[in-house]
């Protein structure tokens, strides 16, 4: 039997026999976890034959990092996915040390690409190169002629060490990719790459690149349209954070919004933001779904904190909520996708003016879409919506409006590891109102605020008895609130 074979049939068996002896209560019900073992970025994001199709990197035989894989799993709806067998294992020469992050495509003929990276041990450091494999959507063939973009076709200065996680889409008759790389100063650099049949391909230029500004590395680009605009999104290490509370160190999430000229292949970055200020979000990739809606989707967990979070479950990782991006000025922002509404159960509908503390009867709950207008006229000095909560634990979502600032604190979610357990970022009322939207689901919780001008994520590790939630207001604060339960 081939080795390629082999390989994959074992990962195929082995995810399939671990991954249905897990009861689906053990997960969050609407947040892709990997079938078992770890997940990381996700990949392949794409539209096929009447489906969504999201593979994600993939070690099926642990919950720690491994030789990569790429997991795969299938939804008509975004929410609700069915496990599909492993779509590609580390088992050729070009892809030996892993199949590391990258894209999917549809053909004009059916089929379906995957462009991904192959990494290859040479000496004592990672190789890394562009590699392609099609098929049908549930099975594929990896090219022959592996890899399809090599380290001779990096211009001057590009790094075969760090070259990787190619974006392609086919566009005007012809093949297009991002692939990220670092140069010889240790700047983050995004290439752009073109082919007539997505096997033989043609170095065009550098679109942009860090500028000392914006991390060393950058990982994981997305580069699309989105309302007369063009968006680069990307994934850099080494962050430094920023005075103006844009940005967090560490690994962060850069989006430069500004045009593109398709004839020269420049473009022309207008403004810079990030996508996600919580402490679980990274490497996201979008799709255009049939009805023209620009959908993002990233890996909800942290790589600084990947090693001390504890494993409860035989699998590792997830899926942030699929998003949608919009345009408001000068702002990408995000809001659930509206698919989410077909999950509500019961709607219940509050208002008045809160001071002090406060508890209504059936506000609880670990499965909830609950949205707050907030009156930012009043004689306010300060608001906190406590949420996960028991006698022990809670997470809190902390307004200062004198400060203009909003926290998201985890620090009593129950964790025992010291790392980042809180994030503040500088938020303004819109017309006199400040608005937040919390998605929960089990351990995960996603909050927009202001419509998703800012989008702030955290895993909890708090116990899933902890469903209290409370309000608080120091001083009387008008509000409105609407609670959805999920089903």
């Amino acid at each position: 039997m081939p080795c390629s074979t082999t390989k994959l049939e074992e990962a195929r068996t082995y995810e399939a026999r671990e991954g249905n002896a897990i009861p689906a209560d053990d997960r969050p019900s609407f947040h892709l976890t990997p079938w078992t073992g770890w997940m990381n970025d996700p990949n392949g994001f794409c539209y096929y034959q009447g489906a969504y199709h999201l593979f994600y990197q993939y070690y099926p035989y642990d919950t720690v990092w491994g030789p990569m894989h790429w997991g795969h799993a299938m939804s008509t709806d975004l929410l609700h996915w069915t496990y599909l067998p492993c779509a590609i294992a580390p088992d050729t020469p070009a892809d030996a040390a892993g199949c590391f992050s990258g894209t999917a495509v549809p053909t004009p003929d059916g089929q379906l690409i995957l462009l991904y990276t192959g990494v290859q041990k040479v000496g004592k450091q990672d190789k890394q190169t562009q590699c392609l494999a099609v098929g049908n959507g549930t099975d594929f063939v990896k090219e022959a002629v592996n890899p399809v973009i090599d380290e001779d076709q990096l211009p001057a200065g590009g790094s075969s060490v760090d070259f990787r996680d190619p974006k392609i889409w086919y566009e005007d008759g012809q093949y297009h990719c991002v692939v990220s790389t670092r140069d010889a100063q240790d700047q983050g650099r995004i290439l752009l790459y073109e082919s007539p049949d997505a096997r033989h391909w043609t170095y065009r230029t550098t679109l942009d690149r860090c500028r000392s500004e914006y991390g060393m590395m950058w990982e994981c680009p997305d580069f699309f349209p989105l309302e007369g605009r063009q968006v680069l999104i990307v994934s850099p290490q080494e962050m430094e954070a920023t005075p103006d509370g844009e940005f967090h160190a560490g690994y962060g999430i850069v989006a430069l919004v500004g045009d593109y000229d398709k004839e020269q292949a420049r473009f022309t970055r207008q403004w810079v933001q990030t996508l996600d200020s919580g402490m679980d979000f990274y490497a996201p990739q979008s799709v255009l779904t049939p009805d023209g809606r620009r959908v993002i989707i990233g890996w909800m967990q942290n790589w600084a904190n990947t090693n001390d979070t504890p494993r409860r479950h035989r699998w590792f990782g997830r899926m942030s909520l699929p998003r949608e991006l919009f345009l408001r000025g000068d702002r990408l922002c995000q809001r659930p996708v509206r698919e989410l509404e077909t999950m509500w159960k019961t709607t219940v509908r509050r208002s008045g003016v809160l001071e002090g503390e406060a508890r209504y009867e059936g506000l609880s709950g670990r499965h909830l879409d609950l949205s707050l207008t907030l009156d930012a006229t009043a004689q306010c000095s300060g608001f906190c919506l406590r949420f996960a909560e028991d006698g022990r634990h809670h997470t809190d979502i902390q307004w200062d409006p004198v400060k203009e600032t909003l926290a998201l604190d985890r620090s009593l979610s129950g964790s025992r590891r010291d790392f980042v357990h809180r994030r503040e970022v500088p938020v303004q009322p819109r017309e006199g109102k400040l608005t937040l939207r919390l998605i929960l689901d089990n351990d995960c919780a996603e909050l927009f605020v202001n419509d998703g001008e800012r989008v702030l994520s955290a895993v909890l590790e708090t116990p899933r008895e902890a469903d209290g939630i409370s309000l608080y207001s120091e001083g009387a604060l008008p509000f409105e609130m609407v609670q959805h339960d999920l089903a």
